[in-house]
């Protein structure tokens, strides 16, 4: 899996997570609300722990920074 999600954008993802989860509870934690929020908390915990999207890669989307490769021996 080649990443696709750089900094930033992990951050972002964990606070949407945390914003995420403590919503589902304000919501109610069994409701159907509460649930998908809880979906969404973890798929952006996933996506930002792993530095991996798949959407990202099937629209071919990379918001890393590449350019801050180390090339060793070099």
């Amino acid at each position: 899996m080649k990443k696709t999600v750089g900094t930033t954008d992990r951050i972002v993802r964990i606070v949407i997570a945390a914003a995420a989860i403590v919503l589902a509870f304000v919501v109610g934690a069994s409701s159907a609300w509460g649930i998908i929020l809880f979906i969404v908390a973890a798929v952006m915990v996933v996506t930002g722990s792993t530095s991996y999207c798949p959407l990202y890669s099937m629209a071919k989307i990379s918001t890393r920074d590449d350019s801050k490769k180390h090339h060793i021996g070099r």
